[in-house]
């Protein structure tokens, strides 16, 4: 967030700008502060002028005798946070990344694919999508790029205006995870605009307290220099916990692990030591 043309900024609770040290303001800090302000524009899009795509594609997959739901990298992060919502609500949906899907997967008939895909033009996101077609499969592209494969050749595209990260995905990982949890509310129960503004004012609340998050990193012990480091997270919360370690080893450039907490405990429990760090 810029409060003017070369200095950084977060706000406190009463919307006062407090500024950012622009030599410690990297570009993959820049792109985390932005999130509120990318998930907001989100909601907004998908309770206003793409309105009708979302309707059309909740159609589609209640109307589906087989649904799939897959991406790749960040984007399959994604997926695994909405496939919980699909779950709960009594709508369970095929779960596979696209690698694997393209590679040992035969679609029958009537089915729907929900893929997701930051640019849409990942090799296997664009084999994937010439699988489809000889298949007959009905594709919803979830995605950021509008004239990337995915949102050129899905039947029902749902192209999520987000600014571009600089490198490491963030506002597209959470734009798009944000995008096909709606998805999955309105398809098992009701996405509108009540729940919509609570969303929206969660974000508010999230961006007032960045300034103080900021500064308990700064002040922690928890972030230590060739830390062992393991994620643990369930259900909805699995996506981000993927999300996270793959973000420590594309921006710390450190090795993490990311694990279910029940999984944890068969095994790797054993593992804890003084030197661990566990992120919940």
């Amino acid at each position: 967030m810029k409060a003017a043309s070369n200095t950084y900024a977060v706000f406190d609770r009463d919307r006062t700008a407090i500024p950012i040290d622009p030599k410690t303001m990297t570009h993959f800090l820049s792109d985390i502060l932005r999130q509120p302000h990318e998930l907001r524009g989100t909601i907004d899009f998908l309770c206003g002028g793409r309105r009708r795509r979302l309707d059309e594609a909740t159609a589609a997959i209640r109307s589906a005798r087989h649904v799939y739901l897959t991406g790749i990298g960040s984007s399959w992060h994604a997926a695994l946070t909405a496939e919980p919502v699909f779950s709960v609500g009594g709508c369970p949906v095929y779960m596979r990344d696209a690698a694997e899907l393209l590679q040992f997967a035969t679609f029958p008939p009537n089915a729907v694919l929900i893929v997701i895909s930051r640019s849409g033009r990942s090799v296997e996101i664009v084999n994937l999508l010439v699988k489809a077609r000889d298949s007959g499969a009905t594709v919803i592209g979830v995605t950021n790029v509008e004239d990337g494969t995915l949102a050129r050749e899905a039947q029902i595209p749902l192209v999520i205006p987000t600014t571009l990260d600089h490198g490491i995905s963030v506002n597209t990982y959470t734009t798009l995870a944000a995008a096909v949890v709606a998805l999955a509310t309105a398809t098992v129960g009701s996405f509108d605009n009540n729940v919509a503004h609570s969303l929206s004012q969660s974000l508010v609340e999230t961006e007032n307290a960045m300034v103080g998050w900021q500064q308990q990193i700064a002040d922690t012990a928890w972030l230590a220099p060739d830390g062992v480091y393991y994620f643990l997270a369930r259900g909805q919360d699995l996506g981000s916990c993927h999300e996270a370690r793959l973000m420590w080893e594309e921006g710390v450039k450190s090795p993490a692990t990311a694990m279910g907490t029940s999984s944890f405990k068969h095994g790797p429990l054993e593992m804890v030591a003084a030197n661990m760090r566990v992120g919940l």
